[in-house]
């Protein structure tokens, strides 16, 4: 065996302990912040207080699934969800496949654009969707300039926090599809040219094959950020029903009710957690490939 060899063989087990007290801090610092709550919070849920002390019970759960209030503030979430991550879909799409196929000056003031929501806090965007789109505000005063009828305002209606949420999360979309867009090479595309693919044929054979994993990857974290928002759904949306993250804050607050509220963070959080697992599934998928 020669000296190269024996280095070779003994090195990566020398190394091990090290990159593993590398980790070592945070992974113990999400075990910590992270998990140790989720743990705690099921807990408390499922551990209530009783007049013979404490004991087993999911009377919570079944309050929350069997209120009219709860279950209409849920359907409005997944409502909200479902609609941001079609239309985030449709948005974003197109502006990375430009950005990855175009090498002119205007991709560049297009990026820059589509990045440009990732800088602005959600408050100053709340008021300022505020005075664009609310009542009385810059487009409703145009139109009247131009004798058209007052617009029917989105603010406070369900389609506010959507327009809201869809442009605060463009930015981390549209970066992720232009980072999957990285896989499918020029040569690909102009071979697939070559043999008379058109723009559809392209799209659908070549690109979204090499794309999907980065889709979902890219849906996952949208549907994470926007399930669980609270200042665009808390300013833009309306009183009731209302979404989960501002339905959370009232009940501990306003009610005086942690145990409720804490149950309702439980179930976001079984939602969230699918959608979690699907970004798992594909970070451990393209480190196998």
């Amino acid at each position: 065996m020669t000296a190269p060899d024996q280095i070779g063989s003994v090195t990566p087990i020398r190394r091990r302990p090290y990159g593993l007290l590398l980790v070592a801090t945070p992974v113990l610092l999400v075990l910590w912040l992270i998990i140790w709550p989720i743990i705690s919070a099921i807990i408390t849920t499922l551990w209530v207080k009783t007049p013979e002390g404490n004991a087993f019970s999911v009377e919570t759960y079944r309050f929350f699934f069997s209120d009219g209030y709860s279950l209409s503030n849920l359907s409005m979430t997944l409502w909200t969800t479902g609609v941001c991550a079609i239309l985030l879909l449709l948005v974003c799409l197109p502006i990375a496949l430009y950005l990855r196929f175009s090498d002119t000056k205007v991709a560049a003031y297009v990026q820059g654009l589509a990045i440009f929501p990732m800088f602005v806090p959600s408050i100053i965007l709340s008021f300022a969707f505020i005075r664009v789109l609310g009542p009385n505000g810059t487009v409703d005063l145009l139109f009247n300039a131009v004798g058209l009828p007052h617009i029917r305002s989105p603010y406070l209606t369900p389609w506010g926090p959507v327009i809201g949420l869809v442009w605060d999360n463009i930015p981390l979309t549209v970066l992720i599809l232009l980072s999957g867009l990285g896989n499918v090479s020029n040569q690909a595309v102009e071979a697939a040219r070559d043999v008379g693919a058109g723009r559809i044929a392209l799209l659908w054979h070549i690109i979204l094959p090499r794309l999907s994993n980065s889709i979902l990857v890219a849906i996952s974290f949208a549907v994470l950020g926007i399930f669980s928002a609270f200042t665009l759904p808390y300013i833009l949306g309306p009183a009731a029903p209302e979404m989960m993250g501002p339905f959370m804050q009232r009940t501990f607050r306003d009610l005086y009710d942690p145990q409720t509220a804490i149950t309702q963070a439980v179930v976001t959080f079984g939602f969230c957690i699918v959608f979690g697992l699907f970004y798992v599934r594909s970070v451990a998928k393209n480190r196998a490939a």
